[in-house]
């Protein structure tokens, strides 16, 4: 039996991230990253595709193989929805605070805070989960399209026949 050969896509590398403990979430609205104050990590964010799955890798800034955390992004391959509710929350009251639903080996998982030194980040975080997000939908439809009978694309003939003669105008 062959080995299954694994595709990983590097999409983006932050290499200053936060983590923070979260505390009890509000009743009402959503979680506020002002609120945070228990810093547990401090490292470097990935953005990773590995076939068909994205994942946000939280690893040491200086051994890039000690993987603090990860969090596997569930995207919704419908074209008009959003990123909500993939593994990652945005917080209502600054667009560098995250909460992200970290998961181990064993299913388990619990919620943690992220939070960017610059909003230039917390954009590019933004945005690899969503062109990773248009290009799964994209792939989706692609593969659904009805495809041609044998699989060969019909080709037109462009060559002149024989006999056949092109006429130029040049205006000088």
């Amino acid at each position: 039996m062959a080995d299954e050969v694994v595709i990983e896509r590097l999409r983006l590398k932050i290499p200053n991230a936060h983590i923070f403990k979260l505390p009890p979430k509000p009743s009402a609205g959503g979680w506020r990253g002002g609120d945070w104050t228990d810093k547990i990590w401090q490292g470097s964010l990935k953005v990773v595709e590995r076939n068909d799955n994205t994942a946000v890798l939280l690893v040491d800034a200086q051994e890039e193989k000690n993987i603090f955390a990860v969090c596997p992004i569930n995207h919704r391959l419908d074209e008009r929805a959003n990123n909500g509710g993939n593994g990652v929350d945005r917080c209502i009251d600054s667009s560098r605070y995250f909460v992200l639903r970290i998961q181990n080996a064993q299913g388990r998982h619990m919620f943690i805070g992220l939070a960017f030194n610059e909003r230039n980040d917390a954009f590019d975080f933004n945005t690899a989960l969503e062109d990773s997000r248009r290009e799964k939908v994209a792939e989706k439809k692609a593969a659904a399209a009805p495809s041609l009978g044998n699989g060969r694309v019909n080709s037109v003939d462009y060559k002149m026949k024989e006999g056949e003669k092109i006429k130029v105008s040049i205006g000088i």
